[in-house]
C-alpha cells in the first residue's frame, strides 16, 4: 500500500484536517531535521545524541512554527487554520493519525501530550508584528 493509499484512509477517518496539513507535518519534519542538523554541526559532537534521527513533540511544534513563518511570514495562522490546524494540539492530532496509519513511528516515551499547549499559536504567529499605515 502506498502513502497516497494511506492518507486516503487517514482522510475517510479523521475529516477534520485536509491532505495539506498531512503535506506540512510531513515538510516539518524534514525541515526539523535539517534545523537540528545543521545546530550539531555547529557544535562539537555529543556521542549521546549523535545520529539521533526521532524528533520530538515539541521540537516538531517549534519546526513547525518556524517553517509557518519562513514560507507564510505574517499569513502563517491563516494558513494553517485554513487547514483545520489552530494549535500545537492540531499538530499533534496530525501526527497520530500519520502514526495509527503507520506512516510514521513512534518510540515509547512518545506522548500525544507531548504536542499539547507548547505554544499559543496567536502568541507565535502574531504577536511582536505591527503594520505600520504611511500616512495619507
Amino acid at each position: 500500500m502506498s502513502l497516497r493509499d494511506d492518507l486516503v484512509r487517514v482522510l475517510a477517518r479523521d475529516s477534520r484536517f485536509p491532505i495539506q496539513a498531512y503535506a506540512f507535518i510531513f515538510e516539518t519534519i524534514e525541515y526539523t531535521k535539517r534545523l537540528r542538523d545543521r545546530a550539531r554541526s555547529r557544535k562539537p559532537k555529543v556521542k549521546a545524541t549523535a545520529g539521533k534521527k526521532h524528533i520530538t513533540g515539541q521540537e516538531l511544534c517549534e519546526g513547525a512554527r518556524r517553517l509557518a513563518l519562513r514560507e507564510y511570514g505574517l499569513m502563517a495562522e491563516t494558513v494553517l487554520a485554513q487547514w483545520g490546524l489552530r494549535s500545537t494540539s492540531d499538530l499533534g492530532d496530525v501526527v497520530y493519525n500519520l502514526i495509527e496509519a503507520g506512516d510514521l513511528e513512534k518510540t515509547p516515551e512518545d506522548r500525544r501530550s507531548h504536542f499539547d499547549n507548547v505554544f499559543d499559536f496567536p502568541t507565535a504567529f502574531r504577536d511582536g508584528h505591527s503594520f505600520v499605515l504611511d500616512p495619507v
